[in-house]
């Protein structure tokens, strides 16, 4: 497995993320199929991890915001699901699970304190678990989660081409745990995915916008190898996706192998952990 760094790659770019402590991080509901509350959390190992986390994308030049986790709400540490960022716009959640709705509120009321203005979703909408960034387009999930009539909210409040993707394997219930952007900053960017984890018609259109694409294998992306995040040329990744691994560093990425393994217990890794604030 090679890990190392390579001599020529893509240029990598300074992101700011939001993230929050998983003080009250545990499994006691199921809303996918990765949650069983019958498995207890290790929660001084979630916290070491999520310190790990924090560390690798500061030593790596990046910004880290922290919100105040609130008691109660075991998944807000999962802060992609909040909202989408773009543009200096918020676009606040609306979760599918009773469970998580509370947490809209606690993203809402960070945002605005510093100074956001955030348009709240209408429909059902869980942030960037569903929508993904990519050059001009947001690539937009549903099947599971998200509704698809928030993929209209999402294009005319930013103006951007909204792509729809629809999800067909339950394990793969947000697209943010079966595809990530690679980086590119103008046209499509180039994104990793499995395809699988798509209708016929969404493979076709990713081969289409994408044919160069990373395709990742079912191993990888049954280890949350695909929900990852990219500088542009760090890719902070499972350290259990080698498959994956290697093709990022054939690629001329370098991995940064990040283990999120006690978050897995409840659906999560890496990108659920990281909100961008673009």
């Amino acid at each position: 497995m090679s890990v190392g760094r390579a001599p020529l790659g893509p240029s990598p770019s300074r992101r700011r993320y939001l993230m929050c402590e998983p003080r009250y991080f545990e499994v006691r509901y199921a809303i996918n199929p990765w949650m069983n509350a019958d498995v207890p959390v290790d929660l001084n190992r979630a916290r070491d991890q999520w310190r790990t986390l924090v560390r690798a994308y500061r030593d790596h030049g990046h910004t880290v915001e922290t919100v105040a986790p609130v008691e109660g709400l075991p998944d807000m540490v999962f802060a992609a699901n909040a909202a989408l960022v773009l543009d200096g716009q918020v676009l606040g959640s609306s979760f599918h699970a009773p469970e998580r709705r509370p947490e809209s509120e606690a993203y809402g009321t960070w945002f605005k304190e510093t100074g956001y203005h955030v348009h709240p979703a209408e429909s059902i909408c869980e942030g960037e678990g569903d929508l993904v960034p990519v050059g001009r387009f947001v690539l937009a999930g549903t099947g599971f989660r998200t509704h698809r009539a928030a993929h209209r909210e999402v294009q005319e409040l930013f103006g951007r081409p909204v792509i729809s993707l629809d999800l067909v394997d339950p394990r793969f219930y947000h697209l943010d745990t079966a595809l990530f952007f690679l980086g590119g900053g103008t046209g499509e960017g180039n994104i990793a995915y499995y395809p699988a984890a798509f209708s016929p018609g969404s493979r076709e259109v990713l081969r289409t916008l994408y044919p160069r694409a990373v395709i990742a294998t079912e191993e990888d992306a049954l280890a949350f190898g695909l929900n990852s995040v990219s500088d542009g040329r760090n890719v902070f990744v499972a350290p259990q996706a080698h498959g994956l691994i290697d093709q990022l560093a054939g690629r001329g990425y370098v991995p940064v192998p990040v283990d999120l393994s006690e978050f897995r217990k409840a659906g999560g890794g890496i990108k659920c952990c990281t909100q961008e604030i673009r």
